[in-house]
């Protein structure tokens, strides 16, 4: 049994369908609160696998969000040492920052669903069972980081995934949601969904509706391929 950790941000933006997953691998999940700014216990004694989940943050708010800085510290040393390590959204951006890439906003925000455009390393990686639209949401983006392999794009978002290894995955998208989750970041989200033109709760659940439960049994198999691949 493997001790899984998810860094959590905001309490809605769960491990989604990946923790049923790694319940069923017999992993033991725990999640800690990432604001709280405590992680010396990871690194005292380093899970098998670390997550670290979305927000609503960005990556250079350090003087708003002094956590900020130790969560990269850490990630700058998990990274370093070859831990098993998952990014996702936020969490993709943290992991950038920590490998020396630079983090800022895209210009605009990409929040709805639409499909990845893999490159030929994403088609050979587990990202190739993501053959539908994923979820979007973010208004941040990275530089691709030195040495990391570019796995995915769209075309508002050059770098959408990379991976560094066979022990690092970072994903910009959110293949983890499903449409009962998504309830929960509606209203969390409230505020930006209502500032962001085009955009509504109604059209939100709607395309969710048509696309989260194919998501959610094509990201199984993508996590899956790639918990296998870290021996997990």
């Amino acid at each position: 049994m493997a001790h899984v950790i998810a860094l959590r941000h905001v309490a809605f933006e769960d491990l989604g369908s990946l923790g049923p997953l790694l319940a069923k691998r017999g992993h033991r999940v725990e999640y800690i609160e990432a604001a709280a700014g405590d992680f010396s216990g990871l690194e005292e004694a380093p899970p098998d696998l670390l997550i670290v989940l979305g927000g609503p943050i960005g990556v250079y708010d350090e003087e708003l969000y002094p956590f900020l800085g130790r969560e990269i510290a850490l990630l700058k040393a998990r990274l370093a040492a070859g831990g098993p390590t998952l990014g996702l959204c936020l969490g993709a951006q943290l992991m950038a920052r920590a490998l020396g890439a630079r983090v800022y906003f895209s210009g605009g925000k990409e929040i709805g669903w639409s499909p990845l455009a893999l490159t030929p390393e994403g088609r050979r990686s587990p990202l190739r069972h993501l053959d539908g639209p994923v979820l979007h949401w973010h208004g941040d983006t990275f530089d691709l980081p030195p040495g990391a392999l570019h796995l995915a794009a769209t075309p508002q978002t050059v770098n959408q995934a990379f991976a560094v290894g066979t022990h690092a995955l970072g994903l910009q998208f959110h293949p983890e949601v499903t449409a009962e989750g998504l309830e929960f970041w509606y209203v969390g989200h409230a505020g930006e969904i209502g500032a962001t033109p085009g955009l509504s709760v109604p059209g939100l659940r709607a395309d969710g509706a048509r696309h989260a439960a194919a998501l959610a049994a094509a990201a199984q198999r993508c996590f899956s391929d790639w918990l296998d691949s870290v021996g997990l």
